[in-house]
């Protein structure tokens, strides 16, 4: 199923959404490309069906550029469009779907904003990622500062966020900004094999892992304990049984599990879907 409009070109295929975006002259954050965004992530609050939305760019040197400039003002108008990038950063970190960041272009201010607030990130050796601001005269917007305090820790944080210098890749992920660096050449084989394998899970498994893991961070033994609510529910289900069975059947806890855990996988799941 394929979805079109001025700023999104939406695609669909085996439980991925793939989203272009494409804001001339530079992929700025405008406010039409916000709502458009925006309007998009809600539409999935009940999509069963997707599991990853990849968000991309087709214009050849920008992922997103930063936020609109001419929105940054004191008029109501302005207050009012930074507040829905804001909320837009939020609607994405809530999706109960992966969302995943392909950068193989420039993405500062608001777009690399955009970028961490995705839950998988991967840059190429076209990327470049920044939080300049402060030479602007106001702080990050969409949560920038935040991230970064989070990722890097605060002299680290302090450093990009006072030079506002640019990241490659390499050092992006280096810095915990991006997932990791991936040549563009490679790229395409890199998703098929990354996300292949986690578009086969339900969405329950994706927003299961998001909800400890994010617990966990805020708070280790609130993570804790609801790592444990999730396992004993999920002992429970005759899904868990069926796939026991299978795995055990096909070499689980036998000598096969040292070299062939994949194959005893690919084995369980071929006979559970019969």
């Amino acid at each position: 199923m394929n979805a079109q409009s001025n700023l999104l070109a939406i695609t669909h295929h085996n439980g991925i959404a793939t989203v272009a975006i494409n804001n001339p002259p530079v992929n700025v954050i405008t406010s039409d490309l916000i709502n458009a965004i925006n309007a998009f992530v809600l539409s999935l609050k009940d999509d069963r069906d997707t599991k990853i939305v990849v968000f991309k760019s087709l214009h050849e040197t920008f992922f997103l550029a930063h936020l609109d400039l001419n929105v940054i003002n004191g008029t109501q108008g302005g207050q009012a469009a930074s507040i829905e990038f804001n909320h837009m950063i939020a609607n994405i970190k809530a999706m109960k779907q992966l969302s995943v960041a392909l950068v193989d272009g420039v993405a500062r201010g608001g777009g690399n904003e955009f970028v961490m607030a995705c839950d998988l990130a991967y840059g190429t050796e076209n990327a470049a990622f920044a939080q300049p601001e402060i030479h602007v005269n106001i702080p990050t917007g969409g949560q920038g500062a935040v991230q970064f305090a989070r990722r890097m820790g605060k002299n680290k944080a302090l450093q990009a966020l006072l030079l506002g210098n640019d990241f490659t890749a390499q050092q992006a992920e280096q810095l915990n900004i991006i997932t990791q660096y991936v040549p563009k050449a490679e790229m395409d084989a890199f998703l098929a094999a990354t996300l292949g394998v986690i578009s086969t899970l339900e969405v329950r498994d994706i927003v299961m892992y998001k909800d400890i893991v994010t617990t966990s961070i805020v708070d280790e033994n609130a993570g804790a304990e609801l790592e444990l609510r999730y396992f004993l529910e999920r002992a429970k289900e005759q899904k868990t049984a069926s796939i026991i069975e299978a795995f055990l059947k096909h070499g689980g806890q036998t000598e096969r599990e040292a070299k062939d855990i994949q194959g005893i996988f690919v084995d369980t799941a071929a006979e559970l879907s019969k």
